[in-house]
C-alpha cells in the first residue's frame, strides 16, 4: 500500500516537473522570437529595453507584450515608441499573435506584404512614413479583422482584392495619397461585416461615392471628409439603419438631402456634410429616435426655413447651418435644447427674435448669428448663462437698451453686438472679468463709457466707434494691455491718456473734435487760457507772442515750399507723410539718414532696407519700396492703416510712411539681432536648441494671428527666415508681411518671380496657382523650421551640393539613422527628442500635397507640446 501511494506521488511529481519544462521551454522559444524581431528594429530611443536575454523577467511582462492565461503571446502594442528599421517575418513565428500595434512610429516601407504569414485579426501601422501601393497580394491576410493604415504616404488606386477580406470590421485609409476612382470597384460587396470605413483625406481619389456602401448594413461610422468625392449623395445610404457618424465634409458633392434619406437614419449621431455644393431644403428627418448630437450643413447653398420640430433634437450639442441661403424664422425651440453647447447661422437670411426662453440652454457656450436679419432685444436670459463665453450677432435689427446682466457670465470672453440699432445707455460690465474682446460699434449708444471697462483685466479689444457717447475718455483705460481701441465718430470730449495716443493709431480716435491731447488736432491748449482769465495785461502779450508765432511759422512755411519745390526737382513730385507714432523726424532726416552706410546687407525682395538713426538717438528701419502707382496715396494710407492696426508681439510695429511719386518709405520698428536668416547663414551659427525653439513658436504664433486671429485675415505671401527680426532677446517679429496691398499684385507678382535666390521657400503648388493661399505660408514656415532643426542654409543644405535644405532632408530620412542625422550636431543630443519631434513638424509643413499641411494654430500648439518636455 505505502509503495502504491509513494509511486503515484511519484509519477505526479514527474508530470509536474514535465509539464514546467516544458512551459519554460515554450516561454524562452517566444522570448527568442522576439528578440530576432527586436534586432530587425531600430531604437534609437532604447524604448525595448526590457526586451533582454540578460533579464530573468518574465515575456509576457516585456514593454508591449500580452499574453493570455497559458502565457501565450497573443498581441504586441509597439505604438509611440520611436521604432524605424525593418519589419521582420520572425514575428510570424508567434503562432497565436493576432493583434499588432506599430502605430505611431518611423517605418519608412512599402506596404509589409511579409507580415501575411502571420495569423494576425488586427494590424495598425497608422501614423508612419509607409510608402508605394497596397499590392494585390493584400488578399492573403484573410483573417484580418482590422487594417489601419491611415496617416501614411500610401498612394495609387485601392486594390479590389480588398474586397477578399469578408472577415473585415475596420478598414482605415485615411490621409494618404490615395487616386482613381473607386465607385466602379467590386472591393465593398464582399465586406459585409465592415463596421468602420474611413477613406478621409485622400484628396487625389476624385470618385463618386459607390452605391454598394449603402449596402452594407453593420455599417456604423463613414468617414470620407475631403477626399474629392463629387456627385450625389447615393439614395441606398438611408438603408444603413445603424449608421452612427456620416462625415461627406469637404468634398464636391452636389444635388439635395431628401426626406427620406434623414428618416431612414435613426441612429444618427453625428452629420457633416458642410463645404460642398449641395443645395435644396433642409433635411428635416435628421432628427431621429437616438438623437442627433451633431449637424454640420455650412458652406453649402442651401435655401428654405428650419423645421421648428427641430425643437425635439433633445440630444443636440452642436448646430452649424453658417454660411447658406436660408431664411425665415429662426426656430424658437432650438434657444432652449438642454444640451445645446454651439449654435452657428451667421451669413443667412434668418429673422425672429432670440427669446429670453435662451436661458433654458444651459449648456450653451458660443453662439454666431452675425449678418442675418434677427431684430428684437437682448434677452435677459442671456445673463443667466454661466457657461457662455462667445456671443456675436453683429450686423442684424436688434433695437432697444441693453439688459444690465448681458455681460454676466463669468467666462464671457468675445462679446459682439456691433451694427445693430441698439440704444441707450451702456451698463456697467463687473462680472465678466474674462472679457477680452467687446464690439458695440455702429448702434445707437448715448451717455459716458463706463468707468467700469477699466476694471476688466484682460480686456484687449474695445470698440465703441459710430455710436452717441459723450463724456471723457476714462483715465484708468490706459491701465489696460489694449491692442485696439476704437472710439471714433463719437462725441466725446476732454483731455486723451498719453498712452492711448502714443499706443494706438490716431484714426481711432477721429471723429471727436472736442478729444484734445499730444498730437491730435486739438492740443488741450484751452487750458492754459483758462489760467489767464482775468489778466488782460497777460492777455495782451499772449496775443503778442501768438502774432510773433504765426510770423516765424509763415516764415518757415516759405522755406518748406522752396524745400518741396527743390525735392520735386530731384524727385517729381512732393512728400506726403503719415505717422502714426510721434515720430520727431521729417522727411528730409530721413532721407539724409539713407545712405549706403546705412543699408542693411541684403536688403530685401521688394527693395533696401536702412537702419536711420532719430535725432532723439533712438533708430528705426526704413525700407524703400518702388511706387508703382497702382494705389492712390488715399488708398495707399488706407491699406497701410490695415497692417498698421495689427497688435501682436510677434509682429513688427509700423510706425508711419512717408509717400511721392517713384517711392514709398514703410518705417519700422528697430531689432537689435538683424534677422533669423541673417544669423543661419553665419558660418558660426550656434543658437541652442531652447532659442531656436522660442524662435519657431513665436513665428508661428505670428504667422497664426494673421492666418486666424486678425480681422481681416492676412497671408504673409514672403515668408523667410530673412523676415523673421529678432529683438534684443532673440523674440521674433515677422516682417515683410501683406506687401501686396502696397505695392498692388502685379508689381508683388513680379517682384516675387524675380527672385530666384529664395525659390526654395515657395510651395510647389504656386506656379500652377493664381490664388495665395495659407498653406502656401505654411510651406514656408516648415522650410524656416527645417532651418532651425538642420541649422543650414535654406537654398544650399551642403556647400558642394546643390540640394535646398527640404530636397536635402528629404534624401537622408530615406537611408538608415536619416532622421537622426538631419539634427544639428551643435545642438546636445539631450534635445534630439524634442528636435526629432520639430522635425516632424517641418516635414508635414512642407508636405507636397497642400491638403496634409497642418494649420498654424495647430503647429503652435504642436511647437509649444515641445517646449513642455521639459
Amino acid at each position: 500500500m505505502a509503495t502504491s501511494i509513494f509511486i503515484s506521488i511519484y509519477l505526479t511529481i514527474l508530470t509536474v516537473s514535465t509539464l514546467m519544462s516544458s512551459s519554460s521551454s515554450a516561454l524562452e522559444e517566444q522570448a527568442g522570437v522576439l528578440l530576432t524581431f527586436k534586432s530587425s528594429l531600430d531604437d534609437q530611443m532604447g524604448s525595448l529595453s526590457t526586451w533582454s536575454n540578460t533579464t530573468l523577467v518574465h515575456p509576457c511582462k516585456w514593454v508591449g507584450v500580452t499574453c493570455n492565461t497559458s502565457s501565450v503571446i497573443t498581441s504586441l502594442s509597439l505604438q509611440s515608441f520611436n521604432l524605424s528599421g525593418e519589419i521582420s517575418p520572425s514575428v510570424c513565428k508567434l503562432q497565436a499573435l493576432f493583434h499588432l500595434n506599430l502605430a505611431n512610429n518611423f517605418f519608412n516601407l512599402p506596404f509589409p506584404l511579409q507580415l501575411s504569414k502571420c495569423t494576425l485579426q488586427s494590424l495598425n501601422l497608422s501614423s508612419n512614413l509607409i510608402w508605394g501601393t497596397i499590392p494585390d497580394e493584400v488578399s492573403l491576410f484573410g483573417s484580418l479583422k482590422m487594417l489601419d493604415l491611415s496617416r501614411n504616404h500610401v498612394e495609387g488606386r485601392i486594390p479590389d482584392t480588398l474586397g477578399s477580406l469578408k472577415g473585415l470590421q475596420v478598414l482605415n485609409l485615411g490621409s494618404n495619397f490615395f487616386s482613381g476612382n473607386v465607385s466602379s470597384s467590386n472591393m465593398f460587396r464582399n465586406l459585409g461585416d465592415l463596421v468602420v470605413l474611413d477613406l478621409s483625406d485622400n484628396p487625389f481619389l476624385l470618385s463618386e461615392i459607390p452605391i454598394e456602401i449603402g449596402k452594407l448594413e453593420k455599417l456604423e461610422q463613414i468617414l470620407f471628409q475631403r477626399s474629392g468625392f463629387h456627385g450625389l449623395i447615393p439614395e441606398s445610404f438611408k438603408g444603413l439603419h445603424g449608421l452612427e457618424i456620416l462625415d461627406l465634409s469637404g468634398n464636391n458633392l452636389t444635388g439635395g438631402i431628401g426626406l427620406a434619406f434623414g428618416l431612414g437614419l435613426e441612429n444618427l449621431r453625428f452629420f457633416d456634410v458642410s463645404s460642398n455644393r449641395l443645395s435644396g431644403s433642409f433635411p428635416t428627418g435628421v432628427c431621429n429616435k437616438r438623437g442627433l448630437t451633431q449637424l454640420s450643413l455650412h458652406t453649402n447653398f442651401f435655401t428654405g426655413s428650419i423645421p421648428e420640430s427641430f425643437k425635439e433634437c433633445l440630444n443636440l450639442e452642436r448646430f452649424q447651418v453658417q454660411n447658406n441661403g436660408f431664411l425665415g424664422n429662426f426656430p424658437n425651440g432650438l434657444w432652449s435644447l438642454p444640451r445645446i453647447r454651439l449654435i452657428r447661422a451667421e451669413n443667412n437670411w434668418f429673422d425672429g427674435e432670440i427669446p429670453n426662453s435662451i436661458s433654458m440652454a444651459t449648456s450653451l457656450e458660443h453662439v454666431q448669428m452675425d449678418n442675418n436679419s434677427l431684430a428684437g432685444r437682448v434677452p435677459t436670459g442671456l445673463g443667466l448663462l454661466s457657461g457662455m463665453y462667445r456671443f456675436s450677432v453683429s450686423s442684424n435689427r436688434l433695437y432697444g437698451d441693453l439688459p444690465p446682466n448681458f455681460c454676466d457670465s463669468p467666462v464671457m470672453s468675445i462679446l459682439n453686438l456691433s451694427h445693430n440699432s441698439l440704444s441707450g445707455k451702456i451698463p456697467e460690465l463687473t462680472k465678466c472679468r474674462k472679457l477680452v474682446s467687446l464690439s458695440l460699434a455702429g448702434n445707437n449708444f448715448v451717455g459716458e463709457i463706463p468707468n467700469s471697462f477699466a476694471k476688466l483685466p484682460v480686456l484687449t479689444y474695445l470698440d465703441l466707434s459710430n455710436n452717441n457717447l459723450t463724456g471723457s475718455i476714462p483715465q484708468d483705460l490706459q491701465n489696460l494691455k489694449l491692442a485696439l481701441f476704437n472710439v471714433s465718430f463719437n462725441r466725446l470730449s476732454g483731455k486723451v491718456p498719453l498712452s492711448l495716443i502714443t499706443g494706438l493709431p490716431a484714426s481711432f480716435l477721429q471723429g471727436n473734435p472736442d478729444l484734445c491731447g499730444s498730437g491730435l488736432p486739438n492740443s488741450c491748449s484751452y487750458e492754459k487760457s483758462k489760467r489767464f482769465s482775468g489778466r488782460p495785461a497777460k492777455l495782451t502779450w499772449i496775443l503778442i507772442w501768438v502774432a510773433l508765432a504765426s510770423g516765424v511759422m509763415l516764415v518757415a512755411v516759405g522755406f518748406f515750399l522752396m524745400y518741396r519745390s527743390s525735392k520735386k526737382k530731384l524727385h517729381s513730385g512732393s512728400w506726403t507723410s503719415v505717422f502714426f507714432y510721434p515720430l520727431r523726424i521729417s522727411e528730409r532726416d530721413l532721407m539724409a539718414g539713407m545712405d549706403e552706410k546705412s543699408a542693411v546687407n541684403g536688403g530685401g525682395t521688394f527693395g533696401k532696407v536702412y537702419i536711420v538713426r532719430l535725432p532723439s538717438g533712438e533708430f528705426v528701419a526704413v525700407k524703400k519700396l518702388m511706387n508703382s502707382g497702382s494705389l492712390s496715396f488715399k488708398a495707399l494710407k488706407s491699406e497701410i492703416k490695415t497692417l498698421v492696426k495689427i497688435r501682436h508681439r510677434n509682429i513688427i510695429k509700423l510706425l508711419g510712411f512717408c509717400y511721392w511719386e517713384d517711392s514709398i518709405l514703410l518705417i519700422y520698428e528697430f531689432m537689435q539681432n538683424w534677422s533669423l536668416g541673417d544669423m543661419i547663414y553665419k558660418l558660426d551659427f550656434q543658437l541652442e536648441w531652447s532659442i531656436r525653439l522660442q524662435i519657431a513658436i513665436g513665428a508661428a504664433q505670428g504667422l497664426a494671428y494673421l492666418h486666424k486671429d486678425y480681422v481681416p485675415r492676412l497671408l504673409h505671401r514672403n515668408f523667410k527666415s530673412r523676415n523673421i527680426l529678432l529683438d534684443k532677446n532673440f523674440e521674433p517679429k515677422l516682417t515683410d508681411f501683406a506687401l501686396d496691398l502696397i505695392t498692388g499684385e502685379a508689381v508683388f507678382q513680379s517682384m516675387i518671380g524675380s527672385e530666384s535666390v529664395s525659390c526654395c521657400y515657395v510651395a510647389p503648388e504656386q506656379g500652377c496657382s493664381k490664388k495665395a493661399t495659407e498653406e502656401m505660408d505654411i510651406y514656408s514656415f516648415g522650410v524656416v523650421l527645417l532651418e532651425l532643426v538642420t541649422g543650414r542654409h535654406a537654398e544650399k543644405a551642403e556647400i558642394d551640393d546643390s540640394l535646398d535644405v527640404v530636397k536635402w532632408v528629404r534624401r537622408k530620412i530615406n537611408t538608415t539613422n536619416g532622421a537622426i542625422q538631419v539634427l544639428d550636431p551643435k545642438i546636445s543630443i539631450s534635445f534630439q527628442e524634442r528636435m526629432l519631434g520639430a522635425l516632424d513638424i517641418a516635414l508635414r509643413c512642407t508636405s507636397v500635397l497642400p491638403e496634409k499641411r497642418p494649420k498654424m494654430i495647430d503647429v503652435v500648439r504642436l511647437l509649444q507640446s515641445l517646449d513642455s518636455k521639459k
